[in-house]
């Protein structure tokens, strides 16, 4: 009930927001663009395994985006997207068989090791990724229709936050099932799983798929929602912010990155526009006092206001 009744404020919140303030419905966008990419990693995070390295499939989304755009002809939305999804599946897929495996430091740092191995050829590659450069992205057509840019943007944040609400449900009822109850078992006793008969490999792969899947979207959205792509979104800073936006707005609740990335997004903006000079500081302040005072995130401290007002 709690996890709806957010769902719905922020929903209230996007879509009336950027009503006021036009300019925020960028920065909305950008918030949806890294949601969806942080609960991929909070998915993993239920599980203990930190991934400082889904950058990769960030960029895979967007490059995919850059590559149908460019190359391929293929200016159709609907099209661009589902083709994001699938291709940064198929690498989490390939990926996923070597990286389940391992636990713990080797899982961070394997991932981290191969995202960069990503951010290495996309830099290098000129003739295929434009390098440093980057690619531009064309405005799509939506159902066969031109829309202006200011238009497509508007699409784009509605858009992009149905399809926000329905992702939540879903993975609300994955991590409530057995194979998403798995995941807490993992990180708690692995062995028992194992003596159940649980194939563990299988469970986490099926994770990683996921949170791929989830990372491709957020990608696909901001390279999208900004026009143009680099390789700086493989980069591991990328992959460091998605995990602090999952630890900031907490993994009690499929919610909670969305929550994390309207904090850091937030924050972020207008602190560049209010104190240009300072804004580093007081991200870094933020932060920090979410972190040393909120173990659970934003979504933990919700949850305990709410927990207190049904007890009274």
């Amino acid at each position: 009930m709690l996890q709806l009744l957010i769902i719905g404020l922020l929903v209230a919140a996007f879509a009336t927001i950027p009503v006021a303030f036009p300019w925020l419905a960028f920065v909305f966008t950008l918030v949806l663009a890294k949601g969806f990419a942080a609960l991929g990693v909070a998915i993993l995070l239920r599980a203990g395994l930190i991934s400082i390295g889904h950058a990769l499939f960030y960029a895979i989304g967007a490059y995919t985006v850059g590559f149908l755009s460019q190359g391929a002809g293929v200016d159709l939305l609907i099209p661009q997207l589902l083709a994001a999804a699938a291709i940064s599946g198929v690498a989490g897929l390939l990926v996923g068989l070597f990286m389940v495996r391992y636990r713990g430091i080797f899982f961070a740092m394997l991932n981290l090791a191969v995202s960069m191995v990503g951010y290495t050829l996309l830099s290098k590659l000129y003739n295929v990724t434009g390098g440093t450069d980057g690619l531009a992205i064309a405005t799509p057509s939506v159902l066969g229709m031109t829309l202006s840019r200011e238009a497509f943007e508007h699409l784009l944040l509605y858009g992009g936050l149905g399809l926000a609400v329905v992702v939540c449900i879903v993975a609300h009822r994955y991590l409530k099932s057995p194979m998403g109850e798995a995941l807490s078992a993992v990180e708690t006793n692995e062995i028992r799983l194992e003596y159940l008969g649980i194939a563990v490999p299988r469970v986490l792969l099926f994770a990683y798929v996921g949170s791929a899947i989830l990372a491709g979207i957020g990608g696909a959205i901001h390279a999208l929602a900004v026009g143009h792509i680099t390789p700086d979104l493989a980069y591991w800073t990328t992959s460091g912010q998605l995990v602090l936006v999952a630890v900031l707005g907490g993994i009690g609740g499929v919610v909670g990155p969305f929550i994390g990335a309207t904090f850091m997004e937030s924050v972020r903006s207008f602190a560049a526009i209010y104190a240009p000079d300072v804004w580093n500081i007081i991200i870094g302040a933020g932060l920090l006092i979410v972190i040393f005072f909120l173990p659970r995130g934003l979504y933990g401290l919700i949850e305990r206001i709410g927990r207190r007002r049904d007890g009274q």
